[in-house]
């Protein structure tokens, strides 16, 4: 079993690999700003600021793999880039792969298309800034890491997230950075995304890519 850690832990797509790499015998260590109500039971919660470089250090020195699943909004939405590059570099310095949640805009609707980023016509104008802080970190700052780094950045359908819950189904479909379900986005519950995402951890088939995951 591997010793994974998940920045960002407690959060609706870190919480959920965390619950499912538990499940599976995983040591797990949750990291986050404030402790939980309600810790998850065999995981390990530490307290940490993302932007504490040196924390961050000390936990990724005894780390398998490290989970990125922090959200480009609210308090992290001025550091979330620089908290990536920081975490792709302590990764890299531990010679550990870095895994990463990812958002749906930074993913193609055919190969060789044009992201879904470079057209936000159809998003309300204050969710432009948190996307394309997401999707500049796949088009941009991992493809720059030295090659030493393993990375994956993990994509999940459109509709995901705490307001747009979806039924756990117990499967996915696994594309690459074409969406698996271009017309419509596509949908995919936090469960079943997250056991698509502890999957390709476990299996460790994709290095320096970006894929995707949906119903």
């Amino acid at each position: 079993m591997s010793r994974v850690v998940v920045i960002g832990g407690t959060g609706y797509a870190g919480s959920a690999i965390v619950a499912e790499a538990a499940a599976r015998g995983h040591q797990v260590t949750a990291v986050s700003r404030s402790l939980p109500d309600a810790p998850v039971p065999n995981v390990t919660h530490a307290q940490v600021d993302a932007t504490d470089e040196a924390a961050l250090s000390a936990l990724l020195a005894d780390a398998d793999v490290v989970v990125g699943a922090i959200a480009p909004r609210g308090s992290t939405a001025g550091t979330f880039r620089d908290v990536y590059r920081t975490l792709a570099r302590l990764a890299d310095a531990a010679g550990i792969p870095l895994y990463v949640v990812g958002g749906y805009s930074s993913l193609r609707p055919a190969p060789g298309a044009d992201r879904f980023v470079t057209d936000l016509g159809g998003i309300p104008a204050e969710l432009h800034d948190e996307i394309r802080a997401g999707a500049a970190v796949v088009i941009e700052d991992l493809p720059a890491t030295p090659p030493t780094l393993d990375w994956v950045f993990v994509s999940p359908a459109l509709r995901f997230g705490a307001r747009m819950p979806a039924e756990r189904l117990g499967c996915y479909r696994l594309g690459d950075e074409v969406a698996v379900r271009p017309d419509d986005g596509g949908r995919i519950s936090a469960a079943d995304y997250a056991l698509g995402f502890v999957d390709l951890m476990e299996k460790g088939e994709h290095r320096r890519e970006q894929v995707n995951l949906g119903h």
